[in-house]
């Protein structure tokens, strides 16, 4: 299992493009924050990994949980470690974890089926990902520009990704351009780095700018919102997000819980709305969707049909003057979508009668697939389906022609005003 989970260490190959193997990556991945809401307890961040890997586990999705690497003895300085006016000076001792019981915290994030991943806010907790075998470094807005951390970072030869909050744009290029020359796979997280952000904050169309400038990146949202678990994930998925972040926590004893977290429960509808997204979403906008059948068959249901004007001999070309088109259409019937000037019936059709496939000499009669096609399309309805099998029968024994072949390349299969 620990294998499986850390194979991200040798996805690339030296004939995969950093574009592909980021993709591979970090698309469709979640990213869980766990940060410091274990509050220096092991017992409580194994709690938080389990019961957030159960939801993971329930919704079929890929998720990382992320921890928080500080090296405190050198990270705050030997004068102020003591401050308690300073909230981040505070939070951090008071949080602070071994080697080992962050081993722990690892080995539980495997043995739950996520992946291990961390952000180090420092060089050596850059050392501390590598001897922990974490598989991909987050880098944290604050240090979108600490060259001294990015470039300990890269040396790792690790997938990161990195969010922009508060940055420049000088700030990204740089970045970019820093891991593409070293060809290291980079997400690049649009975030909004206020805890919590209001909707009005959240500056979605900031995804629009990210992905026209970076098209060789994965593009994702780190989202710090409180309001609803649903609509900045759809939105963000819309514009093309495919890799998300959301601090997680639990309900457990005194410690309040953090508006911009998410309890388990809050992470379900997250996921949720993910799938629901991405099913309304559908197939990625590269190419034309393929149609339903259910939807070909009720759009067949609107197409009109060719009927005879009047009566139409065999060995008659078709022109304007013996047909109409009107609904319903029926099986084995013609359709404005295949009818050519000039075809030649083969066999005799009554006025107001369905003009039949396989009545006329031309292409589309000769294409086996197409006459099964057109037979299994359109209305059957049960006081003209004697009669069409008889006529079928009779048409079936007329003399054809031009022998049954396989439509040629370049025939024209579409209306007849497309030359």
């Amino acid at each position: 299992m620990a294998s499986d989970l850390r194979r991200l260490r040798v996805f690339r190959s030296p004939a995969e493009s950093v574009a592909v193997t980021g993709k591979a990556i970090f698309e469709d991945l979640f990213v869980l924050e766990l940060a410091n809401n274990h509050l220096g307890s092991v017992e409580r961040g194994l709690q938080i990994i389990s019961e957030h890997s159960r939801i993971v586990r329930f919704n079929n999705v890929r998720a990382a949980i992320k921890l928080q690497f500080r090296d405190v003895e050198n990270f705050i300085h030997k004068d102020y470690r003591d401050r308690q006016d300073v909230r981040y000076i505070k939070k951090t001792v008071a949080t602070a974890m071994s080697k080992a019981d962050y081993q722990r915290l690892v080995d539980a994030i495997i043995d739950n089926s996520c992946i291990p991943m961390a952000t180090p806010f420092d060089e050596r907790s850059v050392e501390l990902c590598e001897e922990l075998d974490i598989p991909i470094i987050k880098l944290a807005s604050s240090d979108l520009n600490d060259w001294i951390l990015i470039e300990k970072i890269s040396t790792t030869r690790k997938p990161v990704i990195a969010s922009t909050g508060g940055s420049s744009l000088k700030d990204i290029d740089d970045l970019v351009t820093f891991f593409a020359n070293r060809n290291i796979p980079l997400a690049i997280n649009h975030c909004v780095s206020i805890y919590p952000s209001e909707d009005g904050e959240l500056e979605m169309n900031q995804l629009d700018f990210l992905r026209q400038r970076y098209p060789d990146n994965v593009i994702g949202f780190s989202t710090h919102e409180y309001h609803d678990w649903e609509d900045s994930i759809m939105i963000a998925y819309a514009k093309g997000a495919r890799t998300f972040e959301r601090h997680i926590d639990i309900q457990a004893g005194d410690a309040p819980v953090s508006p911009y977290c998410s309890l388990p429960d809050q992470v379900d509808t997250w996921f949720r709305a993910y799938h629901r997204v991405r099913q309304m979403c559908g197939a990625p906008g590269l190419q034309k969707r393929i149609p339903p059948d259910k939807e070909i068959r009720y759009l067949d249901s609107l197409v009109r049909g060719v009927y005879a004007k009047r009566p139409i001999k065999a060995g008659q070309p078709l022109s304007d003057d013996d047909i109409y088109l009107a609904i319903p259409l029926l099986k084995g019937q013609l359709s404005c979508r295949e009818l050519m000037n000039g075809e030649v019936m083969r066999a005799d059709c009554d006025a107001d009668h369905p003009v039949l496939i396989d009545m006329i000499d031309g292409p589309h009669a000769r294409n086996k697939r197409l006459r099964e096609l057109l037979y299994n399309r359109g209305l059957d309805p049960t006081p003209v389906s004697e009669s069409l099998l008889a006529l079928n029968q009779n048409v079936a024994e007329a003399p054809s022609a031009v022998p049954a072949e396989p439509v040629p390349a370049g025939v024209n299969q579409h209306p007849r005003g497309i030359q």
